[in-house]
């Protein structure tokens, strides 16, 4: 079947009472057993049957399957939140002494959660540039954990070589792990670039116009004993297990992602193209504009489209909170890919809290506005954006 077909017609588990078209919401902690051996066999992994919906819960499990079948992962592992499926990944993979490869353009909590709250456990970040493939290869050593990117950085919308890494992981002997979350995985094989582990936060693309918070873990089975310590120990321990209801709103979210996506991706390049002839826009920032630099490479990783977040420079700080305070059919938020249009000053708020110093080192800029484009008509979003530049009507007219 095609990605689409399977997103819809993944089987059950096990055949529903009713016979219900949707999985149901088993909104319960915990299951009753026949006997004390199949209690314990549940218990011990020996099943596949629930014992306790911290760890195990079957509306979450038909998610998983899903998101398994249209991935080619040996195990999915869905979580309460995109940053609880990168710290327990990075839970599993690091220990005390280890050090983690990455990137200063990683999103703000995940550049907090490796540069901050990982040392105060012994595990230290190696930051350099991940497109300088000798300056990765020179960061590694016997101590280093893993790799880990974004595939599109936020906001700096860069793309490195995921094959080109790949192979550093493996002459190493480490995981590559990549956040695929700016480009759904209905898109393209991040397996078969190389990627070990996939984490993604369901909350953008998947969950269908930001209905819910969620994350996903996609593991490849090419980091032994990866997917078994997130199920006998992050799990159990960590206690961060998405919850039934929102497996349920983002397994509907996911029937309707390639239709959506499809729309979002297209009115970005639409938006992205037409910016660029807006004279107080002084560069837009898109990786499927044909002058990009990443525009290549992105091509031949993720295929003919390109995401639905676009960056634009502004003059100044002031011309960005002016512009954002101006807007009024595009909505002052956070979020990627929610059905609505959303707009937001990175600087002065996800990277808020950091200081001048350390947003330079990551490359966020005071005149960046970050867009997230929704499903409404192109011409009503360039109006929009028009009148807010102070152009009046000129989003229709130009």
């Amino acid at each position: 079947m095609k990605k689409q077909t399977q997103a819809i017609h993944t089987r059950f588990q096990r055949r529903d009472a009713y016979d219900a078209l949707s999985m149901p919401v088993y909104h319960t902690a915990a299951y009753e057993f026949d006997n004390a051996e199949s209690m314990s066999d549940a218990f011990c992994g020996r099943t596949d049957s629930p014992d306790y919906s911290r760890v195990m819960n079957p509306t979450v499990t038909f998610f998983e399957n899903k998101v398994r079948s249209l991935t080619g992962a040996a195990e999915v592992i869905a979580l309460n939140s995109g940053m609880a499926a990168i710290s327990n990944t990075l839970f599993s993979v690091a220990a005390a002494g280890r050090n983690i490869v990455t990137s200063r353009h990683l999103f703000g909590n995940t550049y907090a959660l490796i540069t901050g709250t990982l040392p105060r456990f012994g595990v230290s970040p190696r930051l350099c540039d991940l497109t300088d493939i000798q300056a990765v290869e020179s960061a590694v050593d016997r101590d280093t954990c893993c790799i880990y990117l974004e595939i599109i950085t936020n906001p700096q919308m860069e793309v490195a070589d995921l094959q080109a890494l790949s192979l550093i992981a493996r002459r190493k002997g480490i995981p590559l792990i990549a956040d695929t979350t700016l480009i759904p995985f209905t898109e393209f094989s991040s397996h078969s670039l190389g990627v070990d582990i996939e984490v993604v936060s369901s909350t953008k693309y998947l969950s269908g116009g930001a209905t819910s918070i969620g994350g996903l873990v996609m593991d490849y089975g090419t980091c032994p004993g990866f997917g078994r310590r997130m199920r006998t120990e992050m799990l159990l321990n960590l206690g961060a297990y998405m919850t039934p209801h929102v497996a349920y709103m983002q397994t509907i979210g996911l029937e309707t992602l390639e239709a959506r996506y499809r729309v979002q991706s297209g009115n970005a390049a639409v938006v992205a193209e037409r910016l660029r002839t807006f004279p107080d826009v002084r560069h837009v920032n898109y990786v499927g504009l044909e002058d990009n630099p990443y525009y290549a490479l992105a091509q031949r990783q993720f295929g003919s489209t390109a995401g639905a977040m676009i960056t634009m420079e502004l003059e100044s700080r002031e011309a960005c909170i002016s512009f954002i305070n101006r807007l009024k059919l595009i909505r002052r938020a956070t979020n990627l890919f929610d059905n609505k249009t959303l707009a937001i000053h990175p600087a002065s708020t996800i990277f808020g809290l950091f200081t001048d110093a350390q947003r330079r080192e990551m490359d966020v800029r005071d005149t960046t506005i970050r867009l997230s484009i929704g499903l409404e008509d192109t011409d009503d979003l360039l109006e929009d954006i028009g009148q807010a530049l102070g152009y009046g009507s000129y989003g229709n007219n130009h």
